[in-house]
């Protein structure tokens, strides 16, 4: 299948990997099928446009979203093109999850175009949520934003049409239990807070601690031992480089430009760890 140049994400997503996606993909191996247990805003998934893949994202919103700019990407693009840039538009947009009966009434597609709208006019396109899952960022007073991106939304819906792209939403362990050895798994899990005031686990309710930071690595392992390939991206603290000593590890430069303070956006350094050479 000849890569589409076109497909890129559709949403901006902390910790999106636009910026370094060459440091990455000259590290993906050969493979027959592709997974990635945390999806997010897909910038390796689209830029290595794999004929077979398993996605998932425990964010229902955002696999929703994928799913609906495969099967009904005109209704989103004209469900698109009914909104506002004004604030007290994104304030009643942003205030539907509060009620959950209202809510639920939604259907597939006006749900995934009030986060594509969300994402776009909210505040440094920091998707986060508060503890009862409800969106709690506030408006970004953009003079123009591209609600609307046409090219992109139909070249990642051809892609998807074109390619065997399988969607889930479960715990990322669930997901790594299916993967066989003719598999390559990408992991970029919310990454470990390099210190006490920086950490950002608000994409989804709940949160990603240092417990599940170690469920993650004895997942690793038992790929490993599985003799399956994996890749994993995560922030360069010492207790990430210590927890995946045994694995080969490269440090990386990434440019932040999501965080709510600005003078914690610039360049930082990551990791990236695979099990093979």
């Amino acid at each position: 299948m000849i890569k589409n140049r076109l497909v890129a994400p559709v949403v901006k997503w902390a910790g999106g990997k636009r910026q370094i996606i060459e440091q990455i993909i000259k590290y993906v191996p050969d493979f027959s099928i592709y997974y990635e247990p945390f999806l997010g805003g897909g910038a390796v998934l689209f830029a290595l446009q794999p004929e077979e893949a398993v996605v998932n994202d425990i964010n229902s919103e955002l696999i929703n979203l994928y799913k609906v700019i495969k099967d009904n990407v005109d209704e989103l693009i004209e469900e698109l093109k009914q909104h506002r840039n004004e604030e007290d538009y994104y304030y009643k947009i942003r205030e539907l999850d509060r009620n959950k009966d209202k809510y639920s009434k939604l259907t597939p597609v006006q749900k995934a175009s009030r986060l594509i709208y969300l994402n776009k006019t909210c505040y440094n396109g920091l998707f986060r949520v508060n503890k009862a899952g409800e969106f709690n960022t506030p408006f970004g007073n953009y003079r123009n934003p591209n609600i609307v991106n046409e090219i992109t939304l139909r070249a990642v819906s051809n892609y998807f049409n074109q390619a065997r792209v399988t969607f889930t939403c479960k715990d990322f362990e669930e997901v790594l239990k299916e993967a066989g050895k003719e598999a390559f798994v990408y992991l970029d899990p919310p990454y470990y807070p390099v210190s006490d005031t920086s950490s950002f686990t608000g994409y989804v309710k709940g949160g990603f601690d240092r417990d599940e930071q170690i469920r993650l690595k004895k997942a690793c392992d038992k790929l490993n031992e599985k003799g399956i390939k994996f890749l994993l991206s995560n922030s360069a603290a010492d207790f990430i480089k210590n927890l995946y000593r045994d694995y080969r590890i490269e440090i990386i430069t990434a440019k932040r430009a999501i965080n709510s303070k600005a003078e914690r956006r610039g360049e930082i350094d990551e990791v990236l760890v695979m099990n093979y050479m």
